[in-house]
């Protein structure tokens, strides 16, 4: 079933006997390339709901958190959240960062500042203003560590109006806060809980009944009420009643 899979089908008819009905299952899979076969010794499970609905009603009770929401737990500083919450990305990787930030971000949001500089140093860049303020002035000398440091963002803001091109390769070096890592690991964890949850509530609340395919793929029962169609739906450009479909399986499992 790993192998490369063109296309899933299952064909599935429902026969009224009397007060009882009959349920019959062909299910067959053609892997790319190949001539399509049976689906032997598989094991199907007849729900009375849809396990799309069932998926979606999961998904409901384990909601994604909101950007904002997510956003603000981030261990930034408030003023990279609030330029995160202003623009449509929390990829601070992506290629065109640089086209996004302006002198004004560079020297607001400390995560940008750093990033700039860090680009920007060991003589890479002709021109680049230094800071003559220190570390040590900053407890010894306060009135002056901050007089310089303006002074120093000032000039540095000019730099990057006259030198745009000074921001690319920016984003190379905010890795260590990019959010989108752990906003991608949100994601997928989520998907993991649904994908074990909802086969479970399947199986203990909409489960009518299994069976397993014979050696043709084929495997009929008697039991169902006639004309319990679950849903209508289209594979492969044909409209088929549903009746059953292997738990948590999608169309390319």
């Amino acid at each position: 079933m790993s192998v490369a899979i063109g296309a899933l089908s299952f064909v599935c008819e429902a026969r009224a006997q009397g007060d009882s009905g009959a349920l019959e299952i062909i299910a067959r899979i053609t892997p790319t390339g190949a001539r399509s076969e049976p689906v032997r010794q598989f094991t199907f499970y007849i729900l009375t709901k849809s396990y799309s609905d069932i998926v979606k009603d999961v998904e409901e009770k384990d909601p994604v958190p909101g950007r904002d929401q997510f956003i603000d737990g981030l261990k930034v500083s408030p003023e990279l959240r609030k330029w995160l919450k202003d623009h449509d990305t929390l990829d601070l990787m992506e290629p065109g960062l640089d086209k996004l930030l302006t002198p004004d971000d560079i020297i607001n949001v400390p995560e940008f500042l750093l990033a700039y500089q860090r680009t920007n140093s060991g003589g890479v860049t002709n021109g680049l203003p230094k800071p003559k303020y220190s570390d040590a002035d900053k407890t010894e000398h306060p009135e002056k560590y901050e007089k310089q440091k303006q002074e120093y963002l000032v000039s540095l803001k000019k730099f990057i109006r006259s030198r745009p091109e000074t921001i690319s390769g920016v984003e190379l070096e905010l890795e260590g806060v990019n959010p989108q890592r752990k906003w991608a690991a949100s994601q997928n964890d989520r998907r993991r809980r649904v994908q074990r949850v909802a086969p479970d509530m399947a199986q203990l609340k909409f489960l009518a009944g299994k069976l397993d395919t014979d050696l043709e793929g084929a495997r009929f029962t008697r039991g169902p009420r006639p004309g319990r169609v679950l849903d209508q739906h289209s594979e492969s450009g044909r409209c088929r009643r549903r009746y059953a479909r292997p738990l948590g399986c999608s169309r390319k499992d």
